[in-house]
């Protein structure tokens, strides 16, 4: 009997801290980057009143072309908090999510070196509520990467998917 009750505590210790891992923590740093960037990107919008946090990835790409030097695609949501814009606590991943807000849908491409967002060529950040992106902006999302051109001979961005 104890035996049995030990088991079930520690299996519950187990799928709580699973529960507990936070998806933002997971990504590597050049995707953190890009997440941050469309994060500072939605709160400069007056119209937005609340924190938001990553929520999940949707689909990545990743082509790396030496020297430290990588072309990033991440589509992935946004989840709104209750916490007010501008008054977020030490660790803004602690705000918790709200469920009567549609989330937000993102796609960043960009250039990093050394896991940081190069300037050229200029990152594209696109987000819109998830109810609102139509199949035209989803098209216009995959072109303007598929657009970006980083030498001769690179294959496009979205041509390479990790996942």
């Amino acid at each position: 009997m104890a035996v049995g009750l030990l088991f079930l505590v520690c299996a519950g210790a187990v799928l709580y801290s699973a529960e507990a891992q936070d998806p933002y923590s997971e990504l590597p740093d050049y995707y953190k980057r890009g997440v941050d960037l469309a994060l500072e990107q939605l709160n400069s919008h007056a119209g937005v009143h609340h924190h938001f946090r990553f929520l999940r990835s949707l689909d990545k790409s990743d082509i790396e072309s030496g020297f430290g030097v990588r072309y990033l695609y991440h589509h992935f949501y946004l989840k709104p908090t209750r916490c007010a814009k501008g008054t977020t606590e030490s660790n803004p991943q602690t705000c918790p999510f709200r469920n009567d807000r549609p989330l937000m849908d993102c796609a960043v491409c960009y250039k990093a070196a050394e896991d940081q967002i190069e300037p050229s060529p200029k990152p594209y950040v696109h987000c819109i509520q998830k109810p609102r992106l139509t199949q035209d902006m989803r098209t216009a999302r995959t072109d303007h990467c598929k657009k970006m051109t980083y030498n001769s001979g690179a294959p496009t961005l979205l041509a390479v998917s990790t996942g």
